[in-house]
């Protein structure tokens, strides 16, 4: 793809997702991430209902009046988008690929961080770590991710999420607000998960294709996992086939849920040909709720 056209896609990106953000998620990622707790401002004389557990008894006793001591939030978060960029992200049956919306919501996340003053990052994985980008604040570097995501090409294939916690554990220190983004196609990672959950605020973001889920009577047809690169022909025409497909699809993603809410994990789940804007909204609406 030439310069000029990849200028363009991020820019439509930007525009569409600037907008989104302007308009609903701002005021909604303000009040779920409230920042990462309170410092002292100033001391001010008293007022008719203040605390009294904040006067400044040294202060007061000085002065002969009483003071209070004011604290602020302390706004600044950093928020760290860990990306699976398998192969199997590679793959889109009605609107568009999965990579592509992944590329979507990481800049309404992006936006929605350095409009409240966050910084933000970017580790993107697959069966090993394949790029990271350290949290920074500003428009350029939001666009860069942007541009990471799209059109990053990965030399690994499958997806280990455990290997990508374990690295982002190493060079993230700081407490942070972490989207794991996924279609949580990999193995023995819960263990893991729970451990840096403990420490940072991970929200499990999984990203399906409706074909994931269930199939149209198209007759036989040739199926490749895109991370193995194993084939098989199925037909999708027997109503036997199509049910015990659309009822394992189903039986994964509840247990997938379950699991999460085992280990006190948020979990969002987007269909690429369906909007992401409610499944966002009512996660940041549970989540100020819940806080």
């Amino acid at each position: 793809m030439e310069q000029k056209e990849i200028f363009k896609k991020i820019r439509r990106i930007e525009i569409r997702t600037k907008r989104l953000v302007n308009d609903l998620f701002s005021g909604e990622y303000h009040s779920t991430f409230k920042g990462r707790g309170i410092e002292f401002e100033e001391v001010r004389q008293y007022l008719p209902g203040d605390d009294i557990r904040l006067i400044d008894w040294n202060v007061t006793a000085r002065t002969g009046y009483p003071h209070v001591k004011k604290f602020r939030e302390e706004r600044e978060l950093s928020v760290i988008l860990l990306v699976d960029m398998s192969s199997s992200g590679f793959f889109g049956t009605k609107e568009r690929f999965k990579e592509e919306t992944a590329a979507e919501l990481c800049a309404v996340l992006a936006f929605s961080a350095i409009k409240n003053n966050d910084k933000v990052g970017l580790i993107i994985f697959t069966d090993r770590i394949e790029k990271f980008v350290p949290p920074k604040k500003g428009k350029a570097h939001v666009l860069r991710l942007i541009r990471e995501i799209l059109y990053f090409k990965p030399v690994g294939t499958g997806t280990d999420i455990a290997s990508a916690l374990e690295y982002f554990n190493h060079v993230i220190k700081k407490k942070s607000v972490v989207f794991l983004i996924s279609d949580f196609l990999s193995e023995d990672y819960l263990k893991p998960l729970q451990i840096a959950n403990r420490k940072h605020d991970i929200i499990a973001m999984k990203i399906s294709d409706p074909r994931e889920l269930s199939f149209e009577d198209v007759g036989l047809i040739e199926l490749e996992d895109a991370e193995t690169g194993e084939v098989m022909l199925v037909d999708t025409g027997s109503m036997e086939f199509r049910l015990d497909f659309a009822q394992k699809a189903e039986a994964d993603n509840f247990g997938l849920k379950r699991s999460f809410r085992l280990i006190n994990l948020d979990f969002i789940q987007i269909i690429t040909n369906q909007s992401y804007i409610v499944p966002l909204i009512n996660f940041f609406k549970m989540r100020e709720k819940r806080h």
